[in-house]
């Protein structure tokens, strides 16, 4: 697989740039998810987010997913970055782009990696609200850290 198919980034993400890395000419469809920074989540205001990551593994991670993908829709093709560091309300933290001969294989492909990601890579999230800060996401929730946060060495 393309090296620069699958990326994590502390700089803006363009959804157009990803998109671009998956046009071919035997496809006939390409599906994008582009997951922002929302303000709201379960009625509490969201003031900003800060993603975390496991650099090397998340992006060894996001191949996996993109071979599983192959694997399971054989003639799509996948590419995925997702952004670190301190995000506002509406930026962009993840694309996720999928083309394939048809649609429907490139919706369920697109649909696949963004659960896979939030199941598999390494990448941690903290909100922050007027009253506070809480570290949240499903690697964290299903993982023991001591002091409730992710790793150092790596993370960004």
């Amino acid at each position: 697989m393309a090296d620069d198919l699958f990326a994590v980034t502390d700089k803006p993400v363009s959804i157009g740039e990803i998109t671009q890395k998956v046009i071919r000419p035997e496809c006939g469809a390409v599906t994008t998810f582009t997951g922002t920074v929302r303000e709201l989540t379960n009625g509490k205001r969201t003031l900003s987010l800060e993603y975390h990551a496991y650099k090397s593994m998340a992006v060894k991670m996001l191949e996996q997913i993109g071979q599983e993908i192959q694997e399971k829709w054989p003639d799509t093709l996948a590419a995925i970055t997702h952004r670190t560091g301190h995000l506002q309300i509406s930026d962009i933290a993840v694309v996720i782009a999928v083309s394939s001969p048809h649609r429907k294989a490139a919706y369920e492909a697109n649909q696949y990696a963004i659960e896979r990601i939030k199941e598999i890579v390494p990448i941690w999230k903290k909100e922050h609200w007027a009253d506070g800060t809480k570290w949240v996401g499903d690697q964290l929730e299903t993982t023991a850290y001591p002091q409730g946060k992710p790793p150092k060495g790596d993370a960004l």
